[in-house]
């Protein structure tokens, strides 16, 4: 439809202020704003709809004009109910950017506006759009965030008969229609999504599990709105933190209107996705603010001062001071070119919930701050009991070797090949004191991890006390002589006679020398087992009774 029918329509009391030679623009859509940014929400031919509550004096107008004038909307309505008359400086900087401009009266609902729009857009779909409109009525009647994505899927499903739901990066499900997906599942849906993404191929995506086709529409993130800006992007400064919407459908026979409402869909997630972000805004702010204390020096009374205000905030209704644990996470890309900060920031975030835990509120309860490249966690745990000095962690503490488990394969996927993933966790600490350890400690944990292979690893505090802070660091070809001088023999030696000696040599030293335990692993008996460690030991030249050699053995498994 073009703008000029919607001004020969007196129900919708639409006045025109500028843009007379522009009204045979298309209209495509529309969408109602109060944003002073709304660009990442508009994808051309809107109508934008605006009460005008992101002015706050005449400056305003022509940044905010320009922004709609960029994204290539048809025009925009602006409501008279707030401030009575349209600003004169609105009308002219509508004239110079060449956006018509309309004015609402204040006895017509935007609403009203909304559905005439849709029903006229595409009037085969009607039942499909009216179906939209009904949603933003219901949203909006919802208070002033909205009913959230469970409200939008709900909608979905009994309106449109789709199963829906929201994932992030990692897998979790954020919101859905129904019985939750398995987490496997999940895992798969959000892998397929970030290959195709990070390959470049259009969506919606498909892919199909246990004989069920799932259609994968991204939620476009920050600054995704105008065509040239998306364009002008490098996927990879998103690709990790952008959410995604998987529908239980095959989206490849859809008409353009049913997959343009999804569309509309994913931009209402993407509004929800944004206030939630905004409210993380005062947790990074404390996180970045002990940080800082904790990285200059400050007195520990500073610090366990700033950590008094942090806990009410992280851990709502605690009487007692909690524990405190420090993750440090880096993504780096090939070339050095994008910034990792932000995106290891926005990662760390939902790496640090449990994938398999609905919602938003476990993610509510974690600090993450970012400096240059690299995110700091400040993660909050329940004080154990026992003496309030005791340096022992709590059982709730998180772990390296698990951290990462549930989410490596989608962000692998992510990664692609020029991408990379690595994190240290610190030990719990009960005290403004312990922190600066605690991230020195977590720092140097991960640069064990960037030192293993791998597109995502992860190392702990534990491994800093032990031989496994070493191995990591031993030259490539060092490493290849040492394990080759031992193990090479014996597994010559198991190609040829299928003897199992290196198998026999882990269990072995896995048992601490245990002649009977080791034979009751193996299932073998006692002389057998001495019959192959004897051969072990002439194929090497090794005495297995002597500690060192145990030793030279031991690593030699490990770094081969």
């Amino acid at each position: 439809m073009r703008l000029r029918a919607l001004l020969e329509t007196e129900a919708l009391g639409l006045r025109l202020l500028g843009g007379q030679e522009e009204l045979d623009r298309t209209v495509r859509g529309v969408m109602t704003t109060d944003l002073r940014d709304p660009s990442r929400y508009l994808s051309g031919g809107e109508l934008v709809l605006t009460g005008l509550a992101w002015r706050r004096n005449s400056a305003d107008s022509e940044p905010f004009v320009r922004i709609l004038a960029s994204a290539g909307v048809a025009g925009l309505a602006a409501g008279e109910a707030e401030l009575g008359d349209i600003p004169d400086d609105l009308v002219s900087a509508c004239l110079r950017n060449r956006l018509p401009l309309f004015a609402v009266n204040e006895d017509v609902a935007f609403a009203t506006i909304t559905e005439y729009v849709v029903r006229q857009v595409s009037g085969e779909r009607a039942g499909d759009l009216a179906a939209v409109v009904d949603r933003h009525r219901r949203l909006m009647t919802s208070g002033p965030t909205g009913g959230g994505p469970d409200v939008v899927l709900d909608l979905l499903t009994t309106d449109l008969d789709l199963r829906a739901w929201v994932l992030a990066p990692t897998g979790r499900q954020i919101a859905g229609a129904g019985e939750p997906l398995a987490p496997g599942i999940c895992a798969a849906l959000a892998s397929e999504h970030l290959a195709a993404v990070r390959t470049g191929r259009r969506g919606p995506h498909r892919i199909s599990i246990q004989g069920i086709t799932y259609s994968l529409f991204p939620i476009r993130g920050h600054g995704r709105g105008a065509a040239g800006q998306a364009a002008a992007r490098d996927v990879r400064e998103s690709v990790l933190s952008d959410w995604l919407l998987a529908v239980e459908a095959d989206a490849g026979d859809w008409p353009a209107e049913r997959l343009d409402l999804l569309q509309g869909v994913t931009q209402l997630i993407a509004v929800e996705r944004d206030r939630r972000d905004a409210a993380r805004t005062v947790r990074r702010r404390l996180a970045q603010e002990v940080l800082e204390l904790v990285q200059t020096g400050a007195p520990p009374a500073e610090i366990a001062a700033r950590l008094r205000v942090a806990a009410p905030v992280l851990l709502p209704g605690l009487g007692s001071a909690p524990h405190w644990q420090v993750v440090v996470a880096r993504v780096d890309w090939d070339g050095g070119d994008i910034s990792g900060g932000p995106v290891a920031q926005s990662l760390l975030e939902e790496i640090l919930v449990d994938p398999s835990i609905s919602g938003p509120e476990p993610s509510d309860r974690i600090a993450v701050a970012h400096a240059g490249d690299e995110a700091i966690a400040l993660v909050p745990l329940p004080a154990p009991a026992g003496e309030p000095g005791e340096e022992k962690g709590p059982d709730t503490a998180l772990h390296a070797e698990t951290l990462l488990a549930s989410v490596r394969e989608p962000l692998a996927a992510g990664l692609a090949d020029d991408g990379r993933l690595t994190l240290g966790v610190s030990a719990a600490v009960h005290s403004a004191e312990g922190l600066r350890g605690a991230l020195e400690e977590a720092r140097h944990a991960r640069r064990v991890a960037a030192a293993r292979p791998g597109r995502v690893c992860a190392a702990g505090h534990h491994e800093l006390a032990s031989h496994v802070l070493l191995l990591p660091f031993v030259p490539d070809d060092v490493r290849r002589a040492f394990t080759a001088r031992l193990l090479d023999p014996l597994r010559d030696y198991d190609r040829r006679h299928r003897a199992e000696l290196i198998p026999t040599l882990e269990a072995f030293l896995d048992c601490d020398g245990s002649w009977t335990r080791c034979a009751t692993r193996l299932h073998l008996h006692v002389n057998t087992l001495r019959y192959r460690v004897g051969r072990i030991e002439q194929l090497t030249g090794r005495d297995l009774s002597r500690l060192e050699d145990k030793l030279d053995f031991f690593l030699a498994l490990r770094m081969s």
